[in-house]
């Protein structure tokens, strides 16, 4: 037995924990969250500090953030601090979110309190792989993030910090460090930051510079970059004056649309002409004057409307030319330059991904022939055993670029295709199916043309969607004649949408199926 007492006084507060901060960053892969903890903890020592720098993984780049943790606190001779590994909830007096979610990640897990915590974060968006595979949109709004981060965070500093530091040739990290340092949360001087970056030693004048633009940020004195999403993309066009008179016959024809149907009219055409050419434009303003001769004016002509958008979408399917075209357009490997960031004299690489199925090599046969062959089951194994493998294609090379390009070249030849036929003739049945019901219920007609945002994409991506709208088609005949039939089929579109598998889908057919079997078999007893 020991018979030494238990000391169970109460202990005096270590007094060196006192000037102890905690800061947490959370980032994701690229977004330099290494850097920027690098930076601080550099900083730190410089300036005094024991400090401690660690960092737990998340799962890959877009499913967990890196959380990286520094705690600083100043040296005191003859004592050594111990510092933690992680934050802990209710326990972060600074948190750095390199992207809006990543805030709302922060606030969810505690990490961001009233009572301590200065939160800095990125206004930008870095969409997460469970938005990204939402058949429909499926982007979180960061209103929610905005508002809690308000009430959750004693102070809370937001900028587009991605975008102050691409403007300046650096990463957000440079920004961030400096949106750091404005917001005054450490005890530093700004010298002493941009001391920490040139130790660096690597690209450090552009650091340099996005650091400056989140200090003033943070300030409150600089506004964020323009331009990006906000910029205009469509000027006036451009080429011989032949095929620019011809252009301009073509605008004066959309404006003379009902004026409610004409914006989305022009970029429907504008699309089109884009896609394939003039002749395909006229073809798409004939379309729509004979929909809009059906249309009523005291709705607005809303169906005309919705026409023009999901129309033009229809006619410019992807295809194998399609791809091509978009893989070899110059402007193209001008914005893959820009985001990685190369210079004029940096040499690229660029690899292209193909992975062709036997329907789109078909899709590319005459339209008879096409037919015949889709048709033969031999035929159709042939051609997946010749071409449906993953191929790796360079473009940055003559050779690679060439074989696009001469693809891309038969834009031609499409109206005469198998993949253009069928297109031409599922277009016809779904705007047939849309005006069937034009007289006697006029949303529902609406509501059968915004289901055309369910067919996207190419290869299978493309096969998935048209199976969800045929589905929802099929349930639309199912309620079709019920006063609430618009409303079922626009819960039936946003159910396909929902996710991938189509799991929401098929809990509201059979939703239907059951009050419409119910329907029949009350109808059958009487």
């Amino acid at each position: 037995m020991n018979d030494a007492a238990p000391d169970l006084a109460p202990r005096a507060p270590d007094t060196r924990l006192d000037g102890m901060i905690k800061l947490a960053v959370m980032a994701v892969g690229g977004q330099g969250g290494g850097v920027l903890t690098n930076w601080i903890e550099d900083l730190a020592r410089a300036e005094g500090y024991a400090c401690q720098a660690t960092s737990v993984a998340g799962v890959a780049q877009r499913t967990g953030a890196t959380i990286y943790y520094v705690e600083m606190v100043p040296e005191a001779d003859g004592h050594a601090p111990v510092f933690s590994l992680a934050p802990a909830a209710g326990d972060v007096d600074i948190l750095i979110a390199a992207e809006m979610m990543e805030a709302g990640r922060a606030i969810l897990r505690g990490f961001v309190t009233p009572d301590r915590t200065t939160l800095v974060a990125s206004t930008h968006r870095a969409l997460a792989v469970s938005e990204k595979t939402v058949p429909g949109d499926g982007i979180a709004t960061a209103e929610e993030v905005r508002a809690a981060a308000e009430v959750a965070a004693r102070r809370v500093i937001f900028a587009n910090m991605e975008r102050l530091a691409v403007a300046q040739g650096s990463v957000i990290s440079a920004s961030l460090f400096g949106a750091l340092a404005g917001s005054g949360a450490l005890p530093f001087a700004r010298a002493s930051f941009e001391q920490a970056i040139r130790r660096g030693g690597r690209g450090v004048e552009p650091s340099l510079r996005a650091f400056a633009e989140g200090f003033d940020a943070a300030r409150g004195r600089a506004p964020e970059a323009s331009g990006g999403e906000d910029a205009a993309v469509d000027g006036p066009p451009l080429g011989p004056q032949d095929l620019r008179a011809t252009w301009d016959a073509l605008e004066r024809r959309a404006r003379a649309l009902p004026e409610p149907v004409v914006p989305m009219a022009l970029a429907g055409l504008r699309k089109l002409v884009d896609f394939q050419d003039a002749d395909y434009g006229t073809e798409y303003l004939v379309r729509l004057d004979a929909l809009r001769q059906r249309d009523r004016s005291d709705k607005g002509f809303e169906f005309t409307r919705e026409a023009a958008k999901h129309v033009a979408n229809a006619m410019a399917y992807d295809d194998v030319i399609r791809v091509a075209g978009l893989k070899t357009r110059r402007d193209r490997f001008a914005r893959i330059r820009d985001e990685m960031g190369a210079g004029e004299t940096t040499l690229m690489h660029v690899t292209e991904f193909m992975h062709p199925r036997a329907e789109e090599i078909a899709g590319m046969l005459p339209a008879g022939l096409g037919a015949r062959v889709t048709a033969s089951r031999r035929a159709m194994r042939l051609l997946d055993r010749l071409f449906n493998r993953g191929r790796r294609l360079r473009t940055d090379g003559l050779r690679g670029f060439v074989m696009l390009y001469i693809v891309a070249g038969l834009r031609g030849w499409r109206r005469r295709s198998h993949r253009h036929a069928q297109e031409q003739a599922h277009l016809s049945a779904w705007l047939d199916t849309a005006l069937g019901h034009l007289d006697t219920d006029y949303t529902l007609a609406v509501e059968i043309l915004r289901c055309r945002r369910l067919i996207k994409g190419y290869s299978d991506t493309h096969a998935r969607g048209l199976s969800k709208f045929d589905r929802v088609l099929g349930g639309a005949a199912q309620v079709a004649g019920r006063a609430d039939a618009a409303q079922w089929v626009a819960r039936l579109r946003e159910a396909a949408l929902a996710d991938e598998e189509g799991t929401a889908l098929d809990g509201a057919l059979r939703t239907i199926d059951s009050f419409t079997t119910d329907t029949k078999n009350r109808e059958e007893r009487k």
